[in-house]
């Protein structure tokens, strides 16, 4: 690997940011404080720790930061259920958007399940 951007998955996990900063656009303006700066941040997350785990020097603090993406992942797929529920998102677009999720989330599983591999 060169760096984190011949990544796949950091490449996705980039464009889920633009996804996700086009989507919000359309929310409420009393939530810019609100649902809309916690999805921002937690899809900046996603990219940001993968980023952040491939520059370390060993495979065990990658997996460590990819953990955290996973994280990330998840609370992001949670507020996108609730922003659909709360009416901001149409159906259409939660859809596409958790199937990307599920994606990036079988894409870091992979991921690290291939580090352990490697570093045992």
């Amino acid at each position: 690997m060169e760096s984190h951007k011949d990544l796949e998955i950091w490449k996705r996990s980039v464009d889920l940011v633009t996804a996700i900063y086009e989507v919000t656009k359309s929310f409420p303006k009393e939530e810019v404080y609100g649902i809309i700066n916690q999805m921002r941040r937690c899809a900046i997350s996603i990219p940001s720790n993968i980023a952040e785990g491939a520059a370390r020097n060993s495979g065990k603090e990658f997996i460590y930061f990819l953990y955290i993406a996973l994280g990330s992942i998840s609370e992001l797929e949670t507020q996108i259920i609730i922003s659909e529920k709360l009416s901001y998102l149409k159906k259409i677009s939660s859809e596409q958007i958790q199937n990307e999720l599920i994606e990036l989330k079988n894409m870091t599983i992979g991921l690290i399940k291939y580090l352990k591999n490697k570093n045992s």
